[in-house]
């Protein structure tokens, strides 16, 4: 039996996030106060234990399968194939232990997290700051209605989102001050493993506002129906706000890299970030690091990869000329090959592949090392072992490279796969999001896991993050999506 727990909806202005943050106003998300206020944000709470959070999207929906707006509205409930993806969740998630469980009180929420709780006994607590975001008048139409009925709104609704008002309120800016409510709840809880069942576009606000990014970022970091999404919170010694690392984002029951849609829009664009596969010095010091090949688990991870993009027509592979990378991008570039040859009478896929040096970051790391403990694992608070100088020039690096990949995507490439060292994908990540040096400690990439970046607008125009650290695809060998693997024995 659940046992369901339903809190109170915060006042308008209330909260239990503490101090706002520098040179950042809380208010609420009316018209009128909003119009000096566009951007929302307060500090988390300080936490006294580590705390792993895993965000899940629900099911398809009956309103998902119609194409109808849903918001907040609670008359969808999950399609057979939205019940189906649910129990792929479940079983994804079974071996692992949660303290409770948050979920919305909406229907295809609640659904969701039933079918994922299961027999558990846990706590289980309907959050109303988890409803999907409120869509006002929006609610129940259909796309084609909505442009019809609103014309400019709706307009303004799929190009600013942000800036987006209806009836009186901007329902991306309200998302984003409940969800930075929700994180004061969730955090407060003392549970150490927390499972969170809510929505598309609220579990987006929770992942921005997690590491501080504002509304402008809607719509960039993708949820799919039952997408897993995990967020990892590490008190600091000294107090203070904890250090927040994704450690995963949209980890789906489907392939990452199938046909889809992002955010709604149709993209032909696309970069793959490949991480090599594992080698000795992936969890050694920098000292020890040399131009090794890749270990057994390695070359396992790098045909799992390629088997993963087999379906995809990939016409370029761009990798770093470590020995690793070379070797992996040699896999894909085989696989993708031979992916047509089912007769004698085939005609093999020609697949590009070039090196560029400005894509190997490791040299430039060891540099920057304050110690000879200093380690390319990217744990919590890594970047403190790096000299700030050095770092920058790892930065500058990173960013003529994420430049000159754009450019490649700019020719005739549809689908560009780049391939390197996981903290080398980390730093194009933050490059992608036009963030600073700063956030590349909010970010965990693991050996063989692929992160996937959709551009709907083409190269010049802003990506959106289909997935971070996807790593299903590598089976028995893949990274737990709850658990840590950093404590157990090798390969």
């Amino acid at each position: 039996m659940l046992s369901l727990v339903v809190p109170p909806p915060l006042a308008c202005g209330a909260s239990p996030l503490g101090r706002p943050r520098p040179g950042r106003v809380t208010s609420c998300s009316s018209l009128r106060e909003t119009q000096q206020s566009p951007e929302l944000g307060r500090s988390l709470p300080a936490i006294r234990e580590a705390k792993r959070v895993v965000l899940v999207r629900h099911g398809q929906s009956t309103w998902n399968e119609e194409g109808r707006i849903q918001g907040s509205s609670d008359y969808s409930v999950l399609t057979p194939k939205g019940e189906s993806q649910a129990e792929t969740s479940r079983q994804m998630l079974l071996a692992d232990y949660f303290d409770v469980c948050f979920t919305s009180p909406l229907i295809r929420s609640r659904r969701t997290a039933e079918i994922i709780w299961a027999s558990r006994n846990a706590e289980m607590i309907a959050e109303p700051d988890l409803r999907e975001i409120d869509l006002y008048s929006f609610q129940g139409l259909l796309k084609h209605e909505g442009k019809q009925k609103f014309g400019d709104a709706y307009r303004q609704w799929q190009r600013d989102a942000a800036n987006f008002n209806i009836d009186g309120h901007y329902p991306v800016r309200e998302l984003w001050d409940r969800a930075e409510n929700c994180w004061g709840k969730i955090l407060a809880h003392e549970g150490k493993s927390v499972l969170v069942v809510a929505h598309n576009a609220v579990n987006q606000a929770l992942v921005a506002t997690a590491i501080g990014l504002g509304t402008r970022y809607f719509r960039i970091l993708l949820q799919s129906n039952c997408g897993v999404s995990v967020i990892d919170f590490t008190p600091k010694p000294r107090g203070g706000p904890p250090l927040i690392c994704i450690n995963r984002l949209n980890q789906t029951p489907n392939s990452p890299v199938a046909s889809g849609t992002s955010g709604g829009r149709k993209t032909s664009k696309r970069i793959i970030l490949v991480c090599q596969g594992a080698t000795q010095s992936n969890s050694d010091a920098f000292p020890n690091m040399g131009y090794e090949s890749m270990n057994m688990l390695g070359v396992i991870q790098s045909q799992k990869t390629a088997e993963l993009l087999l379906d995809l027509k990939i016409d370029c592979i761009i990798c770093s000329p470590r020995v690793a990378s070379v070797d992996t991008a040699i896999s894909i570039s085989e696989v993708q090959e031979a992916a047509d040859c089912l007769g004698a009478d085939c005609v093999p896929r020609y697949v590009k592949m070039k090196k560029m040096v400005d894509l190997e970051v490791e040299p430039t790391f060891q540099q920057a090392q304050k110690s000879p403990a200093c380690s390319l694992v990217v744990q919590p608070g890594w970047l403190d072992g790096f000299d700030y100088q050095k770092l920058t020039d790892v930065w500058k690096q990173t960013q003529k490279a994420w430049h000159s990949l754009l450019d490649e995507l700019s020719s005739e490439e549809r689908n560009l796969v780049v391939v390197g060292h996981p903290t080398l994908h980390i730093s194009l990540l933050a490059h992608c999001l036009n963030l600073t040096m700063e956030w590349m400690g909010s970010f965990h990439l693991d050996d063989g896991s692929v992160s996937v970046i959709d551009f709907p607008d083409g190269p010049a125009g802003r990506g959106v993050v289909r997935c971070i650290n996807y790593s299903a695809h590598l089976g028995r060998w893949s990274i737990p999506v709850t658990r840590s693997m950093a404590n157990d024995e090798e390969f």
